[in-house]
C-alpha cells in the first residue's frame, strides 16, 4: 500500500511540475500574504479555532496558525480566505 501511495505522490508531483501549477492550488496548502504589520490575508484555511483581540488561531490543512498581536479583527472571511487587520506581532505555525 505504501508503494502505491509513493507512486501516486510522484505522479502528482510530475503533473504539477509539468503544468507549472502553484503549490497552494495543487496541494491545498495554506497561503499567507502579509502587508506590513497591519494586514494578513489567509487563503485555503479550514476553520477559525479561536478569535480574540490578542490572537487568532486558525486550522489549516497541515498545521495550525497562531496570529499574535494587538487589536486584531477579522475584517472578513469566506470559505476560501480571510483578512485579519490590527497590529500583527507574530505568526506562529503549530503542529
Amino acid at each position: 500500500m505504501k508503494k502505491r501511495n509513493n507512486l501516486t505522490s510522484e505522479l502528482k508531483d510530475s503533473v504539477i511540475r509539468a503544468f507549472a501549477l502553484p503549490a497552494d492550488l495543487a496541494y491545498g496548502s495554506v497561503l499567507l500574504s502579509v502587508t506590513g504589520q497591519n494586514e494578513l490575508l489567509i487563503e485555503n484555511y479550514r476553520g477559525i479555532l479561536e478569535y480574540k483581540e490578542e490572537h487568532v488561531r486558525i486550522q489549516a490543512k497541515d498545521c495550525r496558525i497562531l496570529v499574535v498581536g494587538k487589536g486584531l479583527q477579522i475584517e472578513y472571511y469566506t470559505n476560501d480566505e480571510m483578512k485579519i487587520k490590527g497590529f500583527i506581532e507574530q505568526i506562529i505555525y503549530e503542529n
